[in-house]
């Protein structure tokens, strides 16, 4: 299936864009913001014991038809989908994530991110990093403090590989460090593969998900809710029962549980409530 097989008038609708369609800076930086805020993180799929299949067909009866969310590669790769399908030239990168990790900690290459070349120009976009997603495109321009409709961002280069850092709390923290050699397909299979089947993986062993709407982030992790709001303001709340955590999941993250009464068994059996309050 190929990115002409893209049903771009259905991803338009599923993230409520109705403007421009050529490929160009402005139109990036629309979507850009419109994708976090319409279409938000979550592995409930992974959690529930179920595939994550990334073939173009399955994303869109995911993501775009079926009003449900996803992890890094399941967002990036449909938003990539659609900028080819929009004629903009752009092609995959990985990640090795650093947050909540040490500075020189060598993690899995385990997130994707976006390479697109504008106007002679490098631009990294990433609409799939959980709590801190991007919400505007950033250029490839080290050094250089990037504002975006929530955080202000920058991209530091060392010798072999460069660092995305979010400016919080007065500090700048390291999101991941990538590089720019393409990813392709198998790559991004293997590692999917990994992440949503091995025991190992958080994303089998608790709840994680995320939105950015236009005046604040939600951002959930087991059964705690993080409220960031734009300037600085953020609030955090302990949800206390497994339907709770499923209303909140449907009510304020906007998410789509597949089977509710099968996400709350699963919630009881990894003890999500109890281990974190």
């Amino acid at each position: 299936m190929s990115d002409a097989s893209f049903d771009l008038d259905a991803y338009f609708t599923r993230i409520g864009y109705a403007g421009s369609r050529d490929a160009s800076l402005d139109t990036l930086k629309a979507l850009h913001l419109m994708h976090p805020r319409a279409i938000p993180f979550e592995n409930i799929d992974p959690f529930l014991g179920r595939p994550v299949r990334l073939d173009l067909a399955s994303l869109q009866d995911k993501i775009v038809a079926g009003g449900r969310g996803g992890y890094c590669f399941e967002h990036n790769l449909v938003f990539m989908h659609a900028l080819r399908a929009l004629g903009f030239q752009v092609g995959g990168l990985a990640a090795r994530v650093l947050w909540g990790q040490r500075e020189d900690a060598i993690t899995a290459r385990g997130h994707m991110l976006l390479r697109v070349e504008l106007d002679g120009r490098t631009v990294i976009a990433d609409v799939g990093f959980g709590g801190l997603t991007l919400t505007a495109p950033l250029l490839l321009e080290p050094g250089r403090e990037q504002t975006t409709p929530h955080e202000s961002f920058r991209i530091v280069e060392t010798d072999d590989h460069f660092r995305l850092q979010a400016a919080i709390g007065g500090d700048w923290r390291s999101l991941y460090r990538f590089d720019l050699q393409p990813q392709h397909e198998i790559d991004y299979s293997v590692t999917n593969y990994f992440l949503s089947t091995h025991p190992t993986s958080h994303f089998l062993s608790s709840i994680l998900a995320a939105r950015a709407l236009p005046d604040k982030r939600y951002a959930l992790r087991g059964n705690r809710l993080s409220i960031h709001h734009i300037g600085g303001r953020s609030e955090q709340k302990e949800i206390a029962t497994e339907a709770e955590l499923a209303d909140t999941l449907q009510g304020q993250l906007g998410i789509v549980i597949p089977d509710r009464a099968a996400f709350e068994a699963r919630l009881r059996e990894k003890n999500i409530v109890e281990t974190n309050a």
